[in-house]
């Protein structure tokens, strides 16, 4: 009988910069949990030749590792099936994002621990800020340092425990000038460009905020697991509702200062939109205005559908775990508070329980709605006014008519009850109109129509006269009931527009893609999830709204009624366009290449129909001049035509060779060879390709310089190239600089010229084929050199990027892997 293997737990130590000693903690975890008797292993650690942190080692039993030769090179990697085998309790995993050496069954390391976990072997491993995916376009644009190895934010995100290793700036730079990280001859180029202030403050803010993402994604799971309702004030989180009035954008600031205030707050903004009707005051416009402030002001806009708003309210900020919401204190009148009773503002205080509510005054408090009222129906507070003013009101009237009869006659007094009824039926719709109705008449009939004191009427004048008044009465009623109702319609249709306008919204500014889509309407309608499936599974709690020909929207959660279902359905059309334009984006992205390739060659036979007819040219001439039997040369006119033709097919034989490697490398079909090599190894050849007649190159720190990881003919390739292009700028008597030093794991190479330079908007375009930036004939190239000698360059695991020259010029900067070590640690 067999029995499921637990999984293993995966711990992490996240380093906020290189060097921070994140190993020596792995290491010194291992030991404790050995000390406490926990069976540990060291499946693969690296040390860089740290004292303290291989004295870590002691004790530790280490599996050895494996040697994979790769093009001619050994390389020490985890082995795995060794690790397996041995299948100890605990694995200590150096550098989850490394990138094996070809010749395992995985690519990456993660892949590595991932089945070591599914193994039941619990791994403690480390990883540096820089190496996470989504962080890494960032840290490139810091520290100005490509990190070619990464590891998916999700894999790091499914530890069981992340640990931040964290260390001041100055005191980590202190660790390298004490060569407690890098040999020596390598701290002095750290600490000028990748361990800069600067760069390691920036660091360890991504690391802070991507741990407390982190945090925060586990406190809301487990508050969704033990189902706690409650806030937990663990994080300052400032929601500002809005009504889209005019009063929003003092709301938004006031919310911003609060936010400001909580050292780095959460700011997010949350306007409820009613499923027949929205609050009043509420503008399109206004709306867009202010989500455009907050997402300014760093926060992030919500648009909620609930019936109650100040209930929908609530239950937006406790599920955001929300610690304080703002409000905008009432615009309605005294007598509009009168009538319609607590408005939302007060309603939400009384449901705050621990959420701190402001109350933010404004230039409308007070002062009444801007628009009239969009209310689903009567509130309760009218329909019991209404009946209960239908009978006092008429007896009121009696009375005080009473005393003072014989002043008014029986007209005037059929008019003021009248009066009564049409109030009546403003303030209670049909069925107090009809109370106050039956009630006036009753007792204008007894008290007032003769014979006073008995229900007769005696005069065919007084039966007219009571038939019109009932009739007014109900025909004010029936008035002030449709203008509710369409009132009601009016309100729902703008409710829904404005739903869809802020749902489609997203759609059509194209900044979020179908996932997001879907949040957002998740969020929306109040549903446990959303998405987008091809079979939906038959389970009739789902909602299920078709979206295209054949996919689904299937929401889960609650029971949604008929007009947000209309909602609904006209958002799905909305999603369905947002996935046909996904689609045509990828068949346009399928066609881009097509069109690059074409717009490639065109450029090619452009540029090749002169380059190549001129060195063919002067070669043709030159050989046969020396075929010719009418002309005797000297021998030093014929020296003269042969080193002429051999420079002609030189250059000719070069231009082929740059084409044929192009189209390699446009094709991806370009063979590397990657072995440690030395400069000096190819830099002569590199010298010898070039013009005679060229300018003086000057070297400085080569020889000192160590090995490359590189193919030698494609680096001198790259080398020459550079220096050819730095030669046609260099001024006559300058000479071109070529100049290597060693930075943490990777060489740089410069080659400086003392040219005009090159502005910042064509950096970029200094790269592209066929052209040539600055250039004024066509006798100088294709305009392949520099494209060819970044491509190149990065096919070899490398960067090529331009620099401005102090003092005058441009600098390029070649950075390749340094021979025999590893990323950064």
């Amino acid at each position: 009988m067999t029995t499921d293997v637990r999984p293993g737990r995966l711990k992490v130590f996240l380093g906020a910069a290189p060097g921070v000693g994140k190993t020596y903690r792995m290491l010194d975890e291992g030991r404790r949990r050995g000390e406490r008797g926990t069976d540990v292993v060291v499946a693969f650690v690296e040390c860089h030749k740290r004292r303290h942190t291989e004295e870590m080692l002691d004790g530790l039993e280490v599996v050895p590792r494996t040697r994979r030769d790769y093009r001619g090179v050994e390389f020490p990697e985890m082995d795995l099936d060794a690790v397996l085998e041995r299948h100890p309790e605990v694995a200590l995993v150096d550098e989850l994002a490394h990138t094996d050496v070809p010749g395992g069954r995985n690519v990456k390391r993660w892949q590595d621990v991932e089945e070591l976990l599914a193994a039941g072997i619990d791994v403690v491993t480390t990883v540096n800020i820089q190496h996470l995916e989504s962080l890494n376009d960032v840290v490139e644009k810091i520290t100005k340092v490509p990190q070619r190895e990464t590891v998916p934010d999700e894999v790091v995100r499914r530890a069981f425990q992340i640990e931040l290793v964290d260390m001041p700036a100055e005191a980590l730079r202190r660790r390298m000038a004490h060569g407690n990280i890098y040999a020596p001859e390598k701290v002095d180029a750290a600490l000028s460009n990748y361990f800069r202030v600067g760069n390691l403050t920036a660091l360890r803010e991504l690391a802070l905020l991507w741990v407390a993402g982190r945090v925060d994604e586990a406190l809301q799971k487990y508050r969704s697991e033990h189902g706690i309702a409650g806030v937990w004030e663990t994080r300052e989180r400032v929601v500002v509702a809005l009504t889209g009035g005019p009063e929003g954008g003092t709301l938004i600031r006031r919310a911003a200062r609060i936010a400001d205030r909580s050292a780095g707050g959460d700011l997010l903004a949350v306007h409820i939109t009613r499923s027949d009707g929205l609050s009043t005051g509420s503008s399109p416009a206004s709306l867009a205005k202010q989500r455009q402030l907050i997402e300014s002001l760093g926060g992030s806009y919500h648009s909620v559908v609930g019936d109650d708003v100040p209930t929908a309210l609530m239950e937006f900020a406790r599920a955001e775990n929300a610690t304080q919401l703002v409000l905008g204190t009432s615009s309605r009148g005294r007598l509009e508070r009168f009538l319609t009773g607590r408005g939302i503002g007060e309603t939400a205080v009384g449901l705050s329980d621990d959420i701190d509510v402001h109350m933010v005054t404004h230039e409308r408090a007070g002062r009444g709605r801007l628009l009239p009222s969009r209310r689903r129906t009567l509130p309760t507070s009218r329909l019991i006014a209404g009946p209960v003013s239908g009978l006092v009101l008429p007896v009121a009237l009696t009375f005080f008519l009473t005393h003072t009869r014989g002043s008014l006659n029986l007209t005037s007094e059929a008019l003021l009850f009248l009066m009564v009824v049409v109030g009546v039926a403003c303030v209670g719709g049909v069925v107090s109109a009809v109370v106050a109705s039956v009630t006036a008449s009753l007792l204008l009939n007894y008290y007032f129509i003769p014979p006073v004191g008995h229900f007769t009427i005696s005069e065919p004048n007084n039966i007219l006269a009571l038939g019109v008044f009932a009739a007014v009465a109900g025909t004010v009623a029936a008035v002030v009931d449709r203008s509710l109702r369409l009132s009601r319609r009016a309100a729902r249709a703008t409710a829904e527009a404005e739903t869809l306008s802020s749902l489609a919204g997203n759609i059509v500014r194209g900044d979020q893609a179908v996932p997001a889509l879907l949040e957002r309407a998740r969020e929306t309608f109040g549903m446990d999830s959303a998405e987008l499936v091809e079979e939906p599974m038959a389970d009739d709690t789902d909602l299920r709204v078709p979206v295209g020909s054949d996919s689904f929207l299937v929401l889960r959660g609650r029971t949604l009624p008929a007009s947000e279902r209309r909602v609904l359905t006209a958002f799905a059309a909305h999603v369905t366009a947002a996935v046909e334009r996904d689609r045509l984006a990828e068949a346009a992205a399928e066609v881009e290449p097509v069109k690059a390739a074409d717009r490639m060659r065109t450029a090619l036979l452009a540029a090749v129909s002169h380059d190549l007819r001129t060195p063919l040219a002067s070669g043709w001439a030159a050989i046969s001049s020396l075929r010719s039997r009418d002309v005797d040369f000297s021998t030093e006119d014929r020296e003269e035509l042969l080193a002429t033709a051999e420079e002609s097919l030189i250059r000719l034989n070069r231009l082929v060779d740059n084409l044929l490697d192009m189209s390699r490398l446009q094709a991806g079909a370009l063979t590397l060879n990657l072995r440690a090599t030395g400069l000096e190894e190819v830099l002569p050849s590199a010298l010898d390709s070039l013009p005679a007649d060229g300018p003086e190159v000057e070297f400085q720190g080569v020889e000192a310089a160590p090995a490359l990881l590189a193919d030698p003919p494609l680096l001198e390739r790259v080398i020459a190239n550079l220096i050819s292009n730095a030669a046609r700028h260099t001024p006559p008597g300058e000479c071109v600089l070529l100049s290597a030093s060693a930075l943490a794991d990777r060489v740089e190479l410069r080659v400086v010229d003392r040219g005009p330079g090159l502005p910042d908007v064509d950096r970029d375009r200094v790269f592209e084929p066929f052209q040539r930036l600055g250039d004024t004939d066509n006798s100088t190239g294709i305009g392949l050199g520099l494209a060819l000698a970044r491509g190149l360059t990065e096919a070899m695991d490398g960067t090529l990027t331009p620099e401005d020259t102090p003092g005058g010029g441009l600098t390029m900067v070649v950075s390749l892997p340094a021979a025999g070590t590893e990323a950064l640690g």
